[in-house]
């Protein structure tokens, strides 16, 4: 059998190992029921999912020709190290720095890893995502995550 598409054989590859991956580590757990649902019910039914939306990637990559066979390209290093780094920062920065410096260091060094950057846009969606997250994780879903500095908090 040929592959017709680098791009979506490698994708769906990677989509259907990770799903595989989670929904296997996630026997490892209670799966409760559907009424009180244990910590195995919501990663083995992504990852399932993920094993599935691969499959039919990879059924496409393998069934449907693209011109010049859709192949991979280079591997762009310096957006994936920004976009790594930043992660990492993120989580050094979160229990210190609280969530409303962390997040706009994280979209401000995220939104450097592309090729057209513009402060205006890095500091809007800065604002518009930090109060999105506040309003998601700290005033709808109750997580304790630290919103301020640990200076700022007596």
């Amino acid at each position: 059998m040929k592959i017709k598409s680098q791009r979506d054989f490698w994708s769906g590859m990677l989509f259907l190992v990770a799903g595989l991956a989670f929904a296997w580590g996630s026997t490892e757990y209670s799966f409760g029921s559907s009424a009180r649902p244990g910590p195995a019910y919501f990663p083995f039914g992504l990852g399932v999912l993920l094993a599935i939306l691969g499959s039919l990637v990879l059924f496409k990559a393998l069934t449907i020709e693209s011109e010049g066979g859709d192949l991979i390209g280079d591997i762009a290093w310096k957006p994936l190290f920004i976009i790594a780094g930043a992660i990492v920062v993120f989580g050094l920065m979160l229990p210190r720095f609280g969530m409303v410096i962390t997040l706009p260091v994280l979209i401000t060094m995220s939104a450097l890893a592309g090729d057209e950057f513009h402060w205006r846009d890095a500091l809007i969606s800065s604002v518009i995502l930090t109060f999105g997250c506040w309003v998601m994780f700290i005033w709808g879903l109750k997580l304790v995550i630290p919103v301020w500095p640990i200076y700022f908090v007596g």
